[in-house]
């Protein structure tokens, strides 16, 4: 008897094989929701009452994995059609763009949808075309990438934090436009996201970074810069969208303030923005296993193993 007929037989082992999968899929989901910091008595207090009740976990839970399941169909025919996606995550620092995009790749192969997060540029790309250090990370046939900021820094970080001269955000304005055009005719789908928070939620979830020590990595000179700079940032957005915002690649603003609830509405209207059609499979069957009699398995040295201490 094989594997599957042992499965056949054995309803309930069957069932509890799926059900520790499932319990094991479900632990994996709520460490990345382990977000909340080691707040102070006084910080909780605080957080509390600027904060209307949360969405239900239940519903969260039930609607992020039944979206994911989407995101894996439309994973399917991209890869199916040769399709090509690129997602601009965009917006105020600490308003949740990488929150969406972990839980947008969670369950996707890696090797079809990709995030890229670029560095500061090296002397060398300084001297190049503005959009040549982006260029190489566009996706070929059957493949997606998402953006964790993008050549829209130059509108925005780099102009408020003076690293790039006005005349350099002009040529970026008058040449954007064309260069989203350019993508759209190679066949790219372009799709562009900013994430919006307000000021006072900005300042609690810095304060929150401070004070938690698995999240104060994410705090850089240029994120505590965006406090100062309130609103010199929010008039480079509003130019940005202006010049930016043409009918081949709108902008999206995705409202930011209830973390789980900007999950599950930007996914959902990515979802919509990308209709896609089923994928035809074929059965998958596992083979039965070559067996011969004659081997036999060596043991190997202990220290070769990881020890177990848990």
């Amino acid at each position: 008897m094989n594997d599957k007929d042992d499965l056949k037989g054995n309803g309930s082992a069957s069932q509890d094989w799926l059900e520790a999968e499932l319990a094991d899929t479900l632990d994996e989901d709520f460490e990345l929701e382990l977000s909340e910091p080691a707040l102070t008595e006084e910080l909780r207090k605080i957080y509390k009452g600027t904060h209307p009740a949360g969405i239900d976990r239940r519903y969260y839970f039930q609607n992020l994995l039944r979206l994911q399941g989407e995101l894996i169909k439309l994973q399917d025919w991209v890869v199916a059609r040769g399709k090509k996606i690129v997602v601009v995550f965009e917006g105020r620092d600490s308003a949740g763009k990488g929150g969406v995009i972990k839980r947008i790749t969670q369950r996707l192969n890696p090797r079809v949808c990709r995030t890229v997060a670029l560095p500061a540029p090296t002397d060398r790309e300084k001297t190049q075309w503005y959009f040549q250090r982006y260029v190489p990370h566009l996706p070929a046939a059957g493949e997606i990438v998402l953006f964790d900021r993008s050549w829209y820094n130059r509108a925005g970080v780099e102009r408020v934090m003076g690293f790039a001269e006005p005349d350099q955000v002009e040529q970026f304005f008058q040449d954007v436009p064309e260069f989203e055009r350019m993508l759209g005719r190679s066949g790219i789908t372009l799709v562009k996201y900013w994430f919006s928070i307000t000021d006072e939620e900005q300042q609690m979830r810095f304060l929150m970074r401070i004070h938690d020590p698995l999240k104060q990595w994410k705090l850089s000179p240029m994120d505590l810069q965006s406090r100062v700079r309130w609103e010199q940032y929010t008039k480079a957005k509003e130019e940005m969208f202006a010049r930016t915002n043409i009918p081949e690649a709108p902008w999206y603003i995705v409202e930011g303030n209830d973390k789980k609830r900007a999950r599950l509405n930007c996914i959902d209207h990515l979802l919509s923005l990308i209709p896609c059609e089923p994928v035809p499979h074929k059965d998958i069957a596992l083979p039965d296993r070559v067996f011969d009699p004659n081997y036999e398995r060596k043991t190997l040295p202990p220290e070769l193993y990881v020890p177990e201490k848990y």
